[in-house]
């Protein structure tokens, strides 16, 4: 097997910091907000659900607890095995290797997918959106979750740090592939001020990173999410 799906996009954050992506993903939508809103669109009680870069499988749980069955499928060879473990007694979670340009899954195999911060970030995600059109069965839905950088003190960040992305331009082409948007005003909140520091410096460069945190006091800061979506 080997260590990185071939075609596989890098996700630095999460590959190279995992134990820090771990208190990232505890911070994040203590709410659950996200989960609410793909309710409303489509439920997961008994569906096959794909969690499509899944990492070391944080969510699974969460969503085994619904679904009659959940596939993780991630790229990294060494999240794969932290899922697993993760997972190990959930008779309904099955974890896989692979890539959203390639998903390891014969047509027409679930219900529900969901992609957080993973792969799907607009223009050049073409061949996983024909992935998508083919594990997808008739009336499932995917979801796919994504920084609204238009809004929010994390979105003010973002740009800041990235201006020559263009957030119009990413709406414009999800709109093109038939998704809808919702947009989600939810907050990361830590418990301690070192864990908000760690974070912040995985998902920003050095320069940027200590620039933000010499300027934002506190634990917690508002993030402004786009939940797409869209019916197959």
């Amino acid at each position: 097997m080997a260590r990185i799906s071939a075609g596989a996009v890098p996700s630095p954050n999460i590959w190279n910091w995992p134990a820090v992506y771990e208190i990232e993903n505890a911070a994040a939508d203590h709410e659950q907000l996200i989960e609410q809103a793909m309710g409303r669109v489509r439920p997961w009680d008994d569906a096959t659900f794909l969690d499509l870069g899944c990492g070391t499988g944080y969510h699974l749980p969460r969503w085994a607890s619904r679904a009659a069955q959940v596939i993780g499928v991630e790229p990294h060879r060494d999240l794969v095995a932290l899922a697993r473990r993760r997972c190990r007694r959930l008779a309904n979670v099955s974890v896989l290797q692979g890539a959203a340009q390639a998903i390891p899954l014969p047509d027409a195999a679930v219900d529900v997918v969901h992609a957080r911060w993973a792969y799907f970030f607009g223009p050049g995600c073409e061949p996983g959106l024909r992935e998508l059109e083919r594990v997808v069965r008739h009336g499932g839905v995917a979801f796919v979750i994504d920084n609204d950088a238009t809004r929010s003190t994390f979105g003010g960040w973002f740009r800041a740090a990235r201006p020559e992305y263009d957030p119009s331009g990413v709406e414009r082409f999800w709109s093109r592939h038939g998704f809808h948007r919702e947009a989600i005003d939810t907050c990361w909140r830590f418990r301690r001020r070192s864990e908000l520091d760690s974070v912040i410096r995985i998902e920003f460069a050095a320069d940027d990173a200590e620039r933000i945190l010499d300027a934002h006091d506190g634990l917690e800061f508002d993030y402004a999410i786009n939940l797409w979506w869209r019916s197959y």
